[in-house]
């Protein structure tokens, strides 16, 4: 079963852990985050592949609508509200659904039924970015890349790093960089082989391209790329084991 990646953005923790227990029980469904205002939300967009928003209209800092606003590829949207009065600007921003608060949980299993897969289009790249084709008949894995109206290909054991630029990533070789339209988390799923490693919120690198590590970076190539707070543990247990 094809799974739905999906953030609630909620500052009431009640309504919050309401759309929890909803979501643990939908099989299709992933809760990779709760956040309480938008700021948090976006670290989120940016990270990971998100499919679904459950979004609050009131919250702080910045309101629900002017939010999606300011995304320029939203994922799908569920509009949670105790406001019956925003409805008809929530269809304006092309919502999924607006559920009215207090929700059932029926009204919220058919709101999250008319949830459409993720296209190329959602996605922000094409099949043959995603695709990762592996070694065929002697040839090295690799992957194409749309860059300026052309297919690049990067072979994957070339790859020092990759560094997250917000909508784009940077892809260094010890040949060249390449600057396309792609997310982090993206292509953190196309190299899940155990040879690539993410170590910071904006780099993956390569294992077998590390020079020189500490607790607080690693070098590769000569440049020192800094591991993240969150990301520390796991990367110095990794790279202290060899694995």
């Amino acid at each position: 079963m094809e799974k739905f990646n999906c953030i609630i953005v909620e500052d009431e923790p009640l309504a919050a852990e309401i759309l929890q227990d909803y979501i643990k029980q939908i099989g299709f469904l992933e809760l990779k985050g709760t956040c309480r205002h938008a700021i948090s939300a976006m670290e989120l967009l940016q990270q990971n592949r998100i499919d679904l928003m459950f979004l609050d209209i009131h919250l702080p800092k910045i309101k629900g609508v002017d939010f999606v606003k300011t995304l320029k590829h939203p994922p799908q949207i569920i509009i949670t509200s105790a406001y019956q009065e925003y409805a008809l600007l929530g269809y304006e921003l092309n919502v999924l659904d607006y559920l009215l608060k207090p929700i059932e949980f029926a009204r919220f299993l058919m709101a999250v039924n008319k949830l459409k897969a993720p296209t190329d289009n959602d996605s922000n790249t094409t099949t043959e970015n995603r695709q990762l084709l592996m070694a065929d008949a002697g040839e090295r894995a690799h992957i194409f890349f749309n860059v300026n109206k052309k297919k690049v290909k990067i072979y994957v054991e070339d790859i020092l790093y990759i560094e997250s630029l917000r909508e784009y990533i940077r892809v260094v070789t010890g040949s060249k960089s390449i600057l396309i339209k792609f997310q982090l988390s993206q292509i953190e799923d196309l190299l899940k082989n155990g040879k690539f490693i993410r170590i910071h919120r904006s780099f993956i690198v390569a294992k077998t391209r590390i020079d020189a590590f500490s607790a607080t970076e690693v070098e590769i190539a000569g440049k020192e790329i800094p591991i993240g707070r969150s990301y520390k543990e796991h990367v110095l247990n990794s790279l202290s084991a060899g694995n």
